[in-house]
């Protein structure tokens, strides 16, 4: 209990002495004797219940959490704002016309009946830009600017603020809001940019109200269910188109990667060719000159490769021509077995000798 609070339930108490001394005054007059000691009594507790409740009524007591309006009975000025503490003011001729909470408030609009108090709280109903209708559950945080308390009293009177301004401002600046955006947008990705839009609006309507927007939850945004299905089949088209120029993308990813691979393939080919080319053209040069050097040079090669039973003859000794010794002794009617003789001229080298280029 507060000291006001205190010292009027001592002027209640005063009073109650001042009824009990003068019915003690009336019973004594009653019954023959002196009424004098009621009298005194009553005297006293009219004495103490004036000066108390005069007193309990001149000092107040503020919350913390609170602020005071203190308004001129006489001619009905406003006094400004008391905050949390103990105050004297003139008895009977001022008094506290209303008292604020300062503190955080919350008011929902929502379609649900548990949390709205009325009516009147339900979800807003607004209408998009292009004609679709969605219910939106709103929720605004503010409190009362302590030091502009007085300006809402005489605005609002008491605690008339709520229904004289946070509900149906709140209401009208979301529909406003609202139908600046399309309601595709509100549904996708704008979202976001909705509330903070809201957000702006209500912080300079609200700060020119005295009032301190402190946070907008946008909770919920329901749409029609003609417009839902719709939305909802737009997004599974766009998903299927999606899916389709992924998987062209990835065809044309691994056509190009075929195509690469083959263009790499033959360009390795064609190298290869070239380089094979360039490899034997080079090996015939150098044949070449060494043929050029040395004429004998493949007659000494081919002697090589014979067969160790293969008999070769040069005529005449220096021609560059070898024959089958056999095939011609043959046709001269000579044979290589027994004391034969080799007709002279004819030259038969031995196979298992090395026969030396130019020879």
């Amino acid at each position: 209990m507060d000291i006001g609070g205190l010292l009027g339930f001592l002027g209640l108490i005063g009073f109650v002495i001042l009824i009990v001394g003068a019915g003690l005054a009336v019973a004594a007059s009653s019954q023959g004797r002196s009424p004098r000691g009621g009298v005194t009594l009553a005297i006293i507790g009219l004495i103490a219940g004036v000066i108390f409740s005069v007193i309990g009524q001149g000092i107040i007591s503020v919350q913390p959490t609170q602020v005071a309006i203190v308004t001129n009975v006489l001619n009905g000025t406003i006094d400004e704002p008391r905050s949390g503490g103990v105050y004297v003011i003139a008895p009977i001729m001022q008094q506290v016309s209303a008292v604020y909470d300062v503190r955080q408030q919350e008011f929902s609009m929502t379609a649900n009946p548990v949390e709205n108090e009325t009516a009147l709280d339900s979800a807003v109903q607004a209408q998009t830009k292009d004609g679709q209708q969605v219910q939106m559950d709103v929720t605004v945080i503010y409190r009362i600017i302590p030091e502009e308390a007085d300006e809402i009293y005489r605005a609002w009177k008491d605690n008339g603020y709520i229904d004289g301004f946070v509900r149906p401002i709140t209401r009208a600046v979301v529909r406003d809001v609202v139908s600046t955006f399309s309601a595709e947008e509100i549904y996708g990705e704008k979202r976001a940019e909705l509330s903070t839009d809201i957000r702006v609006a209500l912080e300079g309507r609200y700060g020119a109200a005295n009032l301190q927007l402190i946070e907008l939850v946008v909770r919920e945004i329901s749409f029609s269910d003609d417009f839902t299905a719709a939305i909802e089949q737009k997004v599974i088209a766009l998903q299927n188109l999606e899916r389709a120029r992924t998987e062209a993308a990835r065809v044309e990813t691994e056509a190009e990667g075929r195509a690469a691979a083959a263009i790499a393939s033959a360009q390795g080919q064609a190298q290869s060719v070239e380089i094979n080319a360039k490899a034997q053209a080079e090996a015939l040069r150098l044949v070449s000159e060494q043929l050029a050097a040395n004429p004998s040079l493949i007659q000494y090669l081919y002697v090589q490769n014979l067969s160790d039973n293969v008999q070769l003859v040069l005529l005449p000794s220096n021609s560059p021509f070898l024959f089958d010794a056999d095939s011609l002794m043959q046709q001269g009617g000579v044979t290589t077995s027994g004391t034969s003789q080799i007709p002279e001229g004819i030259v038969i080298p031995d196979a298992t000798a090395t026969p030396t280029p130019g020879s």
